[in-house]
C-alpha cells in the first residue's frame, strides 16, 4: 500500500498491518490475543514463529520498516541480534516473533489466552 500521507495509527489498523506483514513474510502459527481490559501494556499481542534465526530477524526488520513507512510508528525492538525471540513494541500492539523451540519453551500464549471454565 502506497500512501501519500501517513495513516493515523489506531490499534486496529496497526494490528491489521502487523498481521499482513507477517503473512507476507511467511510467519507460522500466528496467534492474536486481545488484551483490552486485561492489561495496560497494549491492546493486542501477536505471537508467531519463524523457521530460523535469519527469518525471525528478517521478519522483525520488515515489520518495523513497514510500520514506520505506513504509520510513522517508531517501534521499539529487543532481541533482533540473536534472532531467537524478537519483541516489537508499537505501543498498542506487542509482537513476539520466535524460533519454534524458543516459543515452545516460553509458552506465552498460555499466559495470556483466556482459560476455560471448569
Amino acid at each position: 500500500m502506497i500512501a501519500t500521507a501517513k495513516t493515523q495509527a489506531t490499534s486496529e489498523l496497526l494490528l491489521a498491518a502487523v498481521l499482513s506483514s507477517l503473512s507476507d513474510d511467511k510467519a507460522e502459527d500466528v496467534v492474536q490475543i486481545d488484551l483490552r481490559g486485561k492489561t495496560e501494556i497494549g491492546d493486542y499481542m501477536v505471537i508467531c514463529s519463524g523457521r530460523s534465526t535469519r527469518q525471525v530477524s528478517a521478519m522483525s526488520e520488515k515489520l518495523v520498516e513497514r510500520l514506520k513507512g505506513e504509520f510513522g510508528v517508531n517501534a521499539r525492538t529487543e532481541g533482533k541480534g540473536t534472532g531467537d525471540w524478537v519483541l516489537i513494541d508499537t505501543g498498542d500492539v506487542i509482537v513476539h516473533i520466535f524460533r519454534p523451540e524458543v516459543r515452545e519453551f516460553y509458552q506465552l500464549e498460555k499466559m495470556w489466552q483466556p482459560t476455560a471454565a471448569n
